[in-house]
């Protein structure tokens, strides 16, 4: 049986900047970001579970140090979840800041 959640015969993978498009943010300042890290617990954290299950792709691991876009986020908690290192702290968005889906 093919996989029910691979691309169809002759199509390609969409990006997920590209699936995510009709999101749009109003994106609070750093000082009053939803979501933060703490950069020494991540540097220790031995598999990075925030970098697979993150569906905006917030999280990249680069030269060792974990890279975090908070202004990407789509509010979905799986980072809090997924981290079992203490090191991400979720908070819901400041009115009116955050997520705005489009219905329809």
């Amino acid at each position: 049986m093919a996989d029910p959640t691979g691309p169809t015969a002759g199509s390609a993978p969409i990006e997920i900047k590209r699936r995510l498009g009709t999101l749009r943010t109003v994106t609070d300042s750093k000082e009053h970001a939803h979501i933060t890290v703490k950069p020494p617990i991540c540097a220790q954290c031995p598999h990075s579970f925030c970098t697979f299950v993150c569906p905006a792709k917030c999280y990249e691991r680069i030269d060792g140090r974990l890279v975090f876009r908070y202004e990407d986020c789509v509010e979905c908690g799986a980072c809090d979840i997924a981290c079992d290192q203490g090191s991400v702290t979720w908070n819901l968005p400041r009115g009116p800041y955050g997520v705005k889906y489009a219905y329809g």
